[in-house]
This record gives C-alpha cells, sequence and structure tokens, in this order.
C-alpha cells in the first residue's frame, strides 16, 4: 500500500525566471529524496509574472537586459552566474539562443491548463527548457501548443489554449492575490498554502525544509 500525501506542494514562478529552473531541478532532487523516506506530495505550478507591463510581442532581449543592467555586459556576467549556478543543478543554459524576452502570460495560461490533465509538472519543465535551453518563443501560443503537445496535454485542452483565452482570467487572478499576500519572490514554495521559503536551495536543504513543515502542520492537525 503507498503512503498517503503529506500535502499539496505549490511553487510559485514565473517562465523566464531562471533560478526557477534551477529551483524545480533542486526540487526534483529533494521529492526523489523524500519519496525514498515515503514522503510524497501533490505539486501544483502558481504563476507570477516578474514583467507584467511586457508587450504582448515580447523585446529583444539585448536591448531589454542592456537598458535594465545598465550594460550588455553587465547581463552577460548575470548570465554566466545562472550558468554556473545550473550546472550544480544539472541544468544547462544556452543565453546564446535566447533572442527575445516574451511576456509569460501565455505561458501561465498553458500552466494552468496542464494541471487539468495532470502534466502541470512536466509542462513547466518543458516550457523552461524550450527557453532557457532551446530559445524558444514561449510568448507564441504555437510554440506553447507544440510544447504542451509534448508533455502530453490533451488534445482537446489544447484546441482550448489555441483557440481562445481560457483561463486567463484564473492566472490574472492568481497572480494578483500571490502578490497581496506578500509573495514578491520567485520561486517560492508553498505547503497547504503556508509560504515555507523563497529560493533555489540545494536539494538536501530542500528536502530537510519540507520534511520541518510536514512535522509542523501534523501537529497543528492533531
Amino acid at each position: 500500500m503507498s503512503n498517503p500525501v503529506a500535502g499539496r506542494l505549490e511553487i510559485v514562478s514565473d517562465a523566464i525566471c531562471p533560478w526557477c529552473w534551477i529551483g524545480k531541478a533542486h526540487l526534483d532532487g529533494a521529492l526523489a529524496l523524500l519519496a525514498a523516506e515515503g514522503l510524497t506530495f501533490d505539486i501544483g505550478w502558481l504563476p507570477y509574472q516578474l514583467n507584467p507591463d511586457m508587450p504582448e510581442g515580447g523585446v529583444d532581449r539585448r536591448t531589454y537586459r542592456t537598458e535594465k543592467f545598465g550594460s550588455w555586459e553587465r547581463s552577460q556576467e548575470l548570465d554566466a552566474q545562472v550558468a554556473d549556478a545550473g550546472r550544480v543543478a544539472g541544468v544547462v543554459f544556452r543565453h546564446d539562443l535566447m533572442a527575445r524576452t516574451p511576456n509569460t502570460i501565455e505561458a501561465h495560461r498553458l500552466i494552468r491548463l496542464a494541471g487539468a490533465d495532470g502534466v502541470q509538472h512536466a509542462a513547466m519543465e518543458r516550457v523552461f527548457r524550450a527557453y532557457f535551453q532551446e530559445g524558444q518563443d514561449i510568448g507564441s501560443r504555437a510554440v506553447l501548443a507544440a510544447l504542451g503537445a509534448d508533455a502530453g496535454m490533451a488534445p482537446l485542452t489544447l484546441a482550448a489554449f489555441a483557440e481562445g483565452d481560457a483561463a486567463r482570467d484564473e492566472v490574472v487572478a492568481e497572480t494578483l492575490a500571490l502578490a497581496q499576500a506578500g509573495i514578491s519572490g520567485v520561486p517560492s514554495f508553498l505547503l497547504d498554502r503556508h509560504l515555507l521559503f523563497s529560493g533555489a536551495m540545494p536539494a538536501e536543504r530542500m528536502a530537510d525544509g519540507f520534511r520541518r513543515a510536514v512535522a509542523i502542520l501534523r501537529d497543528r492537525a492533531a
């Protein structure tokens, strides 16, 4: 008999946040450690837009980053730091392939809809890899629909995504609610809607944090 799940573990993230992809890699390691101990979770992903005012079509990444950080050289220094952290986590960044900084509302719609098909975790990974490693434009509905198919989303779900604005209102409302709740950094990790911590900490430390949180919530419920 399998062990009951320890709770609903949700990750607040943005699809263009490199630390969120690194955090997911560490999360997967932490979940494997805990599963070996009989501790499992329902996993979900919640939307957060780092650049909510980004034009719908996105912008040229070099221009955007140069303006944001004062120079392209400074942007490259920060990219190198991210790439180093990624290698430790086991993910490879290809900043040389990343031409545009997209608006992520469409990516968040896809991820939310993927939850209905039970493949949200896989869809989030596919979107991260498409942007950070393959240089794909994750602001494009056509690109995102193909990524959703890769992750195992159902044809009817993908049709709803591609043909209208399904889940857009929900994504906007959830983003606003999380911001109003005081979440301002990503990735952030919630267990049964209790904020545990933010940041892409190593798998062992993450696992320890989850263990402690489960113990505290179980004590409160006793």
